[in-house]
């Protein structure tokens, strides 16, 4: 599925391929397109390519193949307008130290061409609406994780770009901001940006995106909303079981469809006319001491996710909750 007619396409990446000696096809003919005014997912397990095709979007790494046009221009040809027409947050940590947050924010803020009195303004109401004024003039070296990132994503938020690309932006940050940077985020688009996340935290995915892209092994396997990628699976169920500590994999019923075995957790798709049989063999398990908890709801983009890569690729997934 890409943007419907009347919308304007920010980025369209066509075929791309990009392999190196020892990696072959780190890139395996990816296409995605972004519109405007969206935020397009890039979901994917570690090493599935996604850092490899960011940097080939933001100008740094050329592609083997294939097209990168932001906003009709072609930005193989033109690096540089790659470069101002993205304003990035990088999956790892940006270098801070030196430099108080408002300064890093600020400093960022005028390399990307904003005035003084913009950039200092700009500034302030994202260390206020993500209520970091206290850290505002304390130096970075003392920062946590999670705050120097909250910092990275005011650095690419302050002059946002026609498209703004945020690589694993919430790592370390605690649920509470986390629910204030989304609002920032959704607040991005609302004033004109597109937005490109890059994730591998299905949940985030589910509930902040307009669209994504599923990608494994260099290739994308799945696209669409996070709906119509759900597909038929919507008329079904899913279990959940948490096995305790040290608890054996019990035998699994045939009513459990495609059930995929992650460390303690079960999971697998139910039809609806055995939800009653599914709890009370859960519920069996947990009373004999075999479970620790289980759940029966609606399938979710994480059941798409690893029907699509294959629980083993899955291994990275990132089960932390987000803030509802």
């Amino acid at each position: 599925m890409s943007p419907g007619p009347d919308e304007r396409v920010a980025l369209q990446v066509s075929d791309l391929c990009k392999s190196y000696p020892k990696n072959p096809l780190v890139n395996d003919h990816v296409s995605i397109t972004l519109g405007e005014g969206e935020i397009f997912g890039l979901l994917g397990p570690n090493g599935a390519g996604k850092t490899t095709l960011v940097s080939q979007i933001i100008g740094l790494v050329k592609p083997d193949s294939g097209s990168i046009v932001i906003g009709g221009v072609d930005t193989i040809a033109h690096p540089d307008h790659a470069r101002q027409a993205c304003s990035f947050q990088a999956q790892t940590q940006v270098p801070i130290s030196g430099l108080t947050a408002k300064q890093a924010i600020e400093l960022v803020g005028r390399v990307r061409g904003g005035s003084v009195k913009q950039v200092r303004a700009r500034a302030g109401e994202l260390l206020a609406q993500l209520e970091m004024e206290d850290w505002a003039s304390k130096m970075a070296d003392t920062f946590s994780g999670g705050m120097r990132r909250l910092v990275a994503f005011c650095m690419a938020a302050v002059v946002p770009g026609r498209i703004v690309i945020l690589d694993e932006p919430t790592n370390d940050i605690d649920p509470a901001r986390r629910r204030l940077l989304w609002d920032q985020v959704r607040g991005l688009v609302d004033q004109g940006s597109a937005v490109l996340l890059v994730t591998h935290n299905v949940l985030e995915a589910e509930r902040a995106v307009d669209r994504l892209a599923i990608i494994n092994k260099g290739s994308v396997v799945g696209t669409g909303t996070p709906a119509s990628l759900k597909g038929d699976n919507r008329q079904s169920m899913r279990l959940e079981l948490v096995l305790e500590p040290r608890g054996e994999v019990p035998q699994l019923p045939a009513f459990l469809e495609g059930p995929v075995v992650t460390g303690r957790r079960i999971m697998g798709r139910i039809a609806e006319r055995d939800v009653a049989e599914a709890v009370q063999w859960s519920a069996a398990l947990r009373e004999q001491g075999a479970a620790e908890e289980y759940a029966v709801g609606p399938v979710t983009l994480e059941d798409v996710y690893l029907a699509a890569v294959g629980h083993e690729d899955a291994g990275s997934l990132d089960r932390e909750e987000v803030a509802e």
